[in-house]
């Protein structure tokens, strides 16, 4: 019974001197914003605070769980949309085609895999495999890796057009940044 009491005193001072902690750290009045939004909008950019997404069901035609602003990714994706993709994570970085066929030759087909190997735009972050793959009448198929010129000319264009996306990206932030200056001015 004494051990109760104790406790429920002990429980009592320990939960209001969380309480007071919290309050002492409450900040400045004149550099926190008193809409909601932009306090939550103010703690996400400086690092304090987190979403939980579209946990409420809140989300908008749109938006993507991956993140569409790798510039290596999205090109890749552009150069590689005449092909049907059989796989494509980018949590795994990597994007796998299906087998491709022109119709040129009724009895090649190509497929091409592309891994991330980095995030940055260098000629070292992709590793692409070209595989070439010929049947004959009897439907016998010979799968071959001919990772050569082809591989070389897709790459310098995925990272072509990376850098492309990436100078596109700097100069909409930065007309984002000048526009909220204007703004607050």
């Amino acid at each position: 019974m004494i051990y109760q009491k104790i406790f429920k005193h002990l429980l009592i001072i320990i939960s209001c001197a969380l309480i007071l902690y919290s309050c002492e750290n409450s900040g400045d009045a004149r550099k926190i914003p008193p809409n909601a939004k932009d306090r939550v909008k103010k703690n996400i950019e400086e690092g304090r605070g987190f979403r939980l997404g579209s946990l409420g069901g809140n989300k908008k035609v749109g938006d993507f769980d991956f993140a569409s602003s790798n510039e290596l990714w999205r090109a890749s994706l552009d150069s590689l949309d005449f092909m049907p993709l059989a796989l494509a994570n980018y949590s795994g970085g990597i994007l796998v085609t299906d087998w491709y066929n022109d119709g040129s030759s009724e009895n090649e087909s190509i497929k091409i895999s592309v891994r991330f190997l980095s995030n940055e735009i260098r000629s070292d972050s992709l590793a692409i495999k070209v595989f070439y793959k010929k049947c004959s009448i009897n439907e016998n198929c010979v799968v071959t890796d001919r990772s050569d010129s082809l591989s070389l000319q897709l790459s310098k264009k995925i990272l072509t057009q990376a850098a492309l996306y990436k100078e596109e990206n700097k100069s909409k932030k930065k007309r984002k940044y000048v526009n909220s200056q204007l703004e607050n001015d």
